[in-house]
């Protein structure tokens, strides 16, 4: 399916006027760097019909009138099953740009073995404007993960923070890979308790950087690689090189999708070799006193 070839493309969905046409052509243009991270997972769907200033649609059960070619996964939740979109072609993500579907959040883990997540993330979520503070805390998580057996790697999530995400061996079931991402966010407000927290309530955590380790859980997601939000000016959530975080002009909304294509075309995709990087959780249980 071709951007052009969507309804309405000419519709502006953000206030700087960018349209359904533009959103298209980006998902058309990141596909190839794209697929590799969300094929086969399910996708939570978040879009805006009326564009970003209308109501917000959160849509898990894919619309009957979804055409053939996007691929669903019959996902078992209390009570039933849900149909979850399943993006593993480029016509897929063209043809959710057209109805709309700015923003893609993604599983843990992929569809032949949803019990068995092969990421597990940390999401630093700042209560105040210091991403200086979000960097050297990603920094520092950095470093515990790898004191734990787990590759780090990082992403910008085109709103204000930053994804630290460790690629995993599909050994561990969600509730142990939870348990994991819990303690290593313990033991990172243990070691700078000024500064990060794990304080679920927002009016709890003052200043500090909050410590996400909720979207291993069963169900749960994190918004995909290369998904745009719903955000004036249209940013991305951007994968980075480990590196790229001691820069100080780094931004977590740094790339749109107006501006996304030149850094494509210089670098690629730097988690293009992440999956070579994943690892089972015995080091990290040991370091962390779980086992």
């Amino acid at each position: 399916m071709r951007p052009e070839e969507i309804s309405k493309p000419d519709k502006p969905l953000f206030p700087d006027g960018t349209t359904k046409l533009d959103l298209a052509e980006h998902y058309a243009r990141v596909a190839p760097v794209m697929l590799p991270h969300v094929a086969g997972r399910p996708l939570n769907l978040q879009r805006f019909p009326d564009g970003i200033e209308g109501k917000a649609l959160f849509t898990q059960q894919a619309p009957k009138h979804f055409p053939d070619f996007v691929e669903r996964v019959t996902v078992p939740k209390k009570g039933g099953t849900v149909d979850h979109v399943v993006a593993s072609n480029a016509d897929t993500l063209v043809y959710l740009a057209g109805q709309a579907a700015i923003a893609l959040h993604a599983w843990t883990s992929r569809a032949d073995r949803l019990e068995r997540p092969d990421r597990l993330i940390l999401d630093l979520d700042p209560s105040v404007d210091d991403f200086a503070a979000v960097r050297r805390a990603a920094l520092l998580a950095g470093d515990l993960f790898r004191e734990c057996g787990l590759e780090p790697f990082a992403m910008v999530t085109g709103s204000r923070g930053v994804h630290v995400v460790a690629p995993l061996r599909r050994t561990s079931e969600h509730a142990a890979v939870a348990e994991v991402g819990l303690a290593l966010a313990a033991e990172l407000e243990r070691r700078d308790p000024d500064a990060l927290t794990t304080e679920f309530r927002i009016a709890d955590r003052g200043d500090r950087i909050y410590l996400d380790a909720g979207r291993v859980r069963w169900g749960h997601t994190a918004v995909a690689p290369y998904s745009v939000r719903a955000k004036d000016g249209a940013p991305v959530a951007v994968p980075i090189a480990w590196s790229e975080l001691s820069d100080d002009a780094l931004r977590p909304d740094g790339w749109t999708v107006h501006t996304l294509p030149q850094r494509l075309a210089a670098i690629g995709d730097p988690w293009a070799a992440i999956a070579q990087s994943a690892r089972g959780l015995s080091q990290a249980r040991r370091t962390l006193g779980l086992t």
